[in-house]
């Protein structure tokens, strides 16, 4: 593997062109694409010229959703895998492919408008960070991050370089928050005090030891381009290219892949932003009698996270929110038929207010309030106009609001309202991570205080004030040659 580990001066280079970037950025002055792209070039009030940095997966359903917006181009295709990208490849066969994003970056950047990300969550914040210090627009997939640092940080480039940006949480664009909002405006619920959202997954292995099955790196995947900022590790087989996301080093477990679509409604409607409290129990997996599993790489099989976020706006008093993941789920709410569905089944959120409650499936669909005999009975007044063609239409928003230029165009979920939201589900994870880690006592037992331990957060500071050991999960460090710019 020594050849995989060892870095050529291409690669040194293509590192290099980051660190550049962020200094060149300093005084860079966005200026109209067609200044820069001399004779014949479509100026960008006419199309907007994408490149996708991931291309297979959730990446290929992006692309092709950009296209079908009929205002984009996909000018440019990347993939650390080849396989993966090949339907992507086929679909766009005028669209010039790079393996390394960086290198992509470096040669195209007169070329292309805006960037839309679609990689392992370990990757999404330098991809993303080093299109925006070239005054690109960018669109990346939930998370928009995998640590806290990185999220803030997204949050203040996209206003400090002045680009438009949208997270991949999609059902942001749908009908159902926006009605939820109408109907919480109105004061048909009352004053919200207490959030529940819960998931079925992960769908994934979880909980589980890092495996033992070494295998070869196939010959399409770029291993080392793929780890990225992670440590390096070797290839094992089932990692790639989708249970990643049960492992802290590159996923961020059910509320990275949940989470921004569960919990957007209660942000949305309540005006939530920062938490100040986090815990959370997680569901313990027993390898031999009384012996508790030990697994602190893998995110656990279960979660119960409690948030708690201080008054709103839209709030008389602090809000409890209750994150639940791995198939458990609060008690049915009373007003809820025995044969009614709590949500959509696997995933729902509800409202509990001073007068009542509503709640919605995944993505804020299916909106009801409880009995839901009601929701056919009361009308409100619509006030927050719809997005066209809801979650498929969170695509053409992006792509438009691009076009017409920042601060043109109402967007569902640009980096200042994502940055946030992102900043609560990798906040719980604080707690949820917290519950690994070891400590002994005076007589050399191993103890674990974050198992019991509410954590109290310093939003200002972004740190943990009453347990420092999970700090180390705000920011991580980057493997040698990966840095963040600002």
């Amino acid at each position: 593997m020594d050849n995989v580990k060892k870095e050529t001066e291409a690669s040194k280079s293509r590192r290099n062109f980051i660190k550049t970037t962020a200094v060149a950025s300093a005084g860079f002055m966005i200026v109209p694409r067609h200044v820069l792209g001399g004779t014949g070039f479509v100026a960008p009030s006419d199309r907007l010229i994408i490149a996708s940095v991931g291309v297979g997966g959730k990446g290929k359903s992006d692309v092709a959703m950009f296209d079908k917006s009929g205002k984009a181009d996909i000018g440019f295709l990347c993939d650390v895998d080849t396989r993966r990208a090949a339907d992507s490849v086929k679909a766009f066969p005028k669209a010039k492919f790079y393996k390394d994003w960086r290198e992509m970056y470096e040669k195209e950047s007169k070329n292309f408008d805006a960037v839309s990300v679609s990689t392992p969550d370990h990757n999404h914040a330098v991809q993303a960070m080093a299109a925006m210090q070239l005054g690109k627009h960018v669109y990346v997939q939930k998370p928009l991050a995998h640590d806290i640092f990185e999220a803030r940080a997204l949050t203040a480039a996209a206003k400090k370089y002045n680009v438009v940006t949208q997270m991949g949480n999609q059902g942001a664009s749908n009908n159902g928050p926006r009605q939820m909002k109408e109907w919480y405006d109105a004061g048909l619920i009352g004053d919200v005090h207490t959030v529940y959202a819960f998931t079925d997954r992960p769908v994934w292995p979880q909980g589980i030891p890092w495996s033992a099955n070494k295998a070869d790196i196939p010959k399409e995947l770029d291993w080392d381009l793929w780890l990225g900022t992670a440590p390096y590790k070797e290839f094992v087989d089932k990692l790639v290219p989708f249970n990643w996301r049960g492992w802290w080093d590159y996923g961020t477990g059910a509320l990275g892949d949940m989470g921004c679509h569960l919990l957007e409604a209660p942000f949305s409607v309540l005006g939530l932003k920062y938490a100040t409290e986090v815990q959370a129990s997680v569901g313990s997996v027993y390898v031999d009698e009384f012996k508790r599993g030990y697994f602190p790489d893998s995110c656990p099989p279960s979660s119960h996270v409690t948030l708690k976020f201080p008054k709103t706006a839209k709030t008389k008093g602090d809000v409890t929110v209750h994150w639940m993941d791995g198939g458990v789920q609060p008690a049915r709410p009373e007003e809820l038929g025995a044969n009614e569905t709590f949500g959509d089944g696997g995933n729902a959120t509800l409202f509990i207010g001073t007068k009542g409650k509503m709640m919605a499936g995944t993505y804020g669909l299916n909106p009801r309030l409880l009995p839901t005999s009601k929701t056919a009975e009361i009308k409100v007044k619509e006030k927050f106009a719809r997005v066209k063609d809801e979650a498929n239409g969170h695509y053409a928003q992006w792509v438009e609001a691009c076009i017409a230029g920042p601060g043109k165009k109402e967007l569902s979920s640009p980096f200042e309202i994502a940055g946030p939201l992102t900043e609560c589900l990798l906040m719980a994870n604080l707690a949820i991570r917290g519950a690994d880690i070891q400590r002994k006592d005076a007589n050399g037992k191993i103890t674990y205080p974050g198992r019991y331990s509410k954590l109290l957060w310093d939003n200002d500071q972004m740190k943990v004030t009453n347990f420092e050991d999970v700090n180390q999960f705000v920011k991580r460090e980057y493997r040698k040659g990966w840095t963040l710019g600002s």
